[in-house]
């Protein structure tokens, strides 16, 4: 049972500092930030789309070479739009509305290839 509790105890310390060494996970564009892949997401609504801002360790993650698409649920409507890069560390995505109550999936490719999904519920 000692074992046990000390083995616990260590797998919560480590949980923990991986939590605290990815950043806060604080909304800097009052969006919605979600973490994923080590990178720190923060989906932010605009009136005809969305910005996705991408943190890599409280850092500005270099988007130039990243794309993906962007799948939203409105009820039963469902729309995809590409994200593009646009600027330092954002991608965006046009023609879309993101409505209270959608949720949102943000497919991301890296520029190494890896592809990151992020789930995202819009209040």
């Amino acid at each position: 049972m000692k074992k046990f509790l000390i083995a616990l105890t260590a797998a919560l310390t480590v949980v923990a500092f991986n939590a605290v060494a990815h950043g806060d996970a604080k909304p800097l564009h009052g969006g919605i930030v979600q973490v994923a892949s080590d990178l720190q997401f923060e989906l932010v609504p605009q009136p005809n789309g969305a910005t996705l801002y991408v943190v890599d360790h409280d850092k500005p993650a270099d988007t130039s070479k990243m794309s993906g698409k962007l799948t939203v649920l409105n009820g039963t409507e469902k729309s995809e739009v590409a994200l593009r890069p646009s600027g330092a560390n954002k991608l965006e995505a046009a023609d879309v509305k993101i409505a209270v109550g959608s949720k949102v999936v943000a497919s991301v490719t890296g520029a190494n290839g890896k592809a990151t999904t992020v789930r995202f519920s819009v209040k």
